[in-house]
């Protein structure tokens, strides 16, 4: 298993220490996200300031760029960093597709599967020379001159990971791509009882290895070196569950555990703008399935022993800055190394 730090995208001027260290440090990788700013630019900052960790986006919003834009972003970003680079895309939802983004949202499942489809047939272009002809319904791509070709680079072969939650993404994962963002909401039954067995459905339909497929999340901790600090990091996961969980979207990772009703409660709840009682929701139970709590000493091996064997890679919910709790990120990642 593979331990990974996410990364706050808000000031690229501290990027090149922020990836000097992580690696230092022994990080296997770092993930950047699209919320308030752009997701390829630190990675292009820290492609440059690292030589040995992998990079990643984790994720970034597919259908608001054509996908010959994300494939020059990638490309050029598997350049920098000399093979280093994992392309981690995801759809969002259609209030921040068609709101945010100004994007029609269209049958967004296949239409991700053409846009995977679609990089790869430029990525050949560019590095074989092959005459681009993509035809799909979504995408259609036939014009590449040398000019505006990327040409051939040293690490053709990128990375592509999605993220996801219900059942479509998880076959395309285990059919076209390397790795599955799971959502940072999920229980370990969730992965093992309803994501890994669709992954291997998709990894069927095209002779693949579903172990191909690597497996990724952030994780819940609930820690704190008094019994207040774990109250308030609790009250803090809390309340993002309940956001989380109150999304039609994430419905059946609460069906699993039978928690419907709890999340019908959530959505009538955020419906209402009743945010402030929708923490009190999220049971003791429901913590200790979609979080890992303990004190700081004891969370290392927690997570070791909660996750091995059934996700391939891990970070924590909390991004990694430099200067805050070194000592207990040097521990997780030796526990995780061990």
């Amino acid at each position: 298993m593979k331990i990974d730090a996410g990364v706050e995208t808000n000031a690229l001027a501290a990027i090149p220490d922020v990836a000097r260290i992580a690696e230092d440090m022994g990080f296997d990788g770092l993930w950047t996200s699209e919320a308030g700013h752009n997701p390829y630019l630190p990675l292009a900052v820290a492609a440059v300031h690292s030589k040995r960790v992998e990079l990643g986006t984790a994720i970034a919003v597919a259908f608001p760029r054509s996908p010959m834009v994300t494939a020059q972003i990638a490309w050029d970003l598997q350049a920098a960093s000399q093979g280093r680079f994992i392309l981690g895309l995801g759809t969002q939802v259609k209030g921040h597709n068609e709101k945010r983004f100004s994007v029609k949202w269209e049958s967004p499942g296949p239409k991700l599967k053409e846009q995977i489809q679609a990089l790869r047939a430029i990525w050949d272009t560019f590095q074989n020379g092959t005459p681009l002809d993509y035809r799909g319904q979504f995408y259609q791509f036939s014009l590449m001159t040398p000019f505006f070709s990327g040409g051939s680079i040293e690490h053709p072969r990128i990375p592509i990971y999605i993220a996801g939650v219900n059942e479509y993404m998880c076959r395309l994962a285990g059919e076209l791509c390397d790795g599955f963002h799971v959502h940072p909401f999920h229980t370990t039954r969730y992965v093992n009882e309803f994501v890994k067995p669709l992954v291997a459905e998709g990894a069927a339909r095209s002779g693949r290895d579903p172990r191909d497929v690597a497996l990724t999340s952030s994780v819940f901790v609930i820690a704190g070196a008094t019994a207040d600090e774990r109250e308030n990091m609790r009250a803090l996961v809390r309340s993002q569950l309940s956001f989380y969980a109150s999304t039609r979207t994430y419905a059946k990772i609460l069906e699993i555990h039978g928690w419907g009703e709890i999340g019908n409660r959530l959505s009538e709840l955020s419906r209402t703008g009743g945010w402030a009682d929708m923490p009190a929701l999220i049971s003791d139970e429901m913590l200790s399935h979609c979080a890992v709590e303990g004190t700081w000493d004891e969370i290392p091996e927690l997570i070791r022993s909660k996750y091995t064997g059934v996700l391939d890679r891990v970070t924590l919910y909390w991004p990694f800055v430099p200067g805050r709790d070194d000592d207990r990120w040097r521990r997780l990642i030796d526990v995780i190394h061990r």
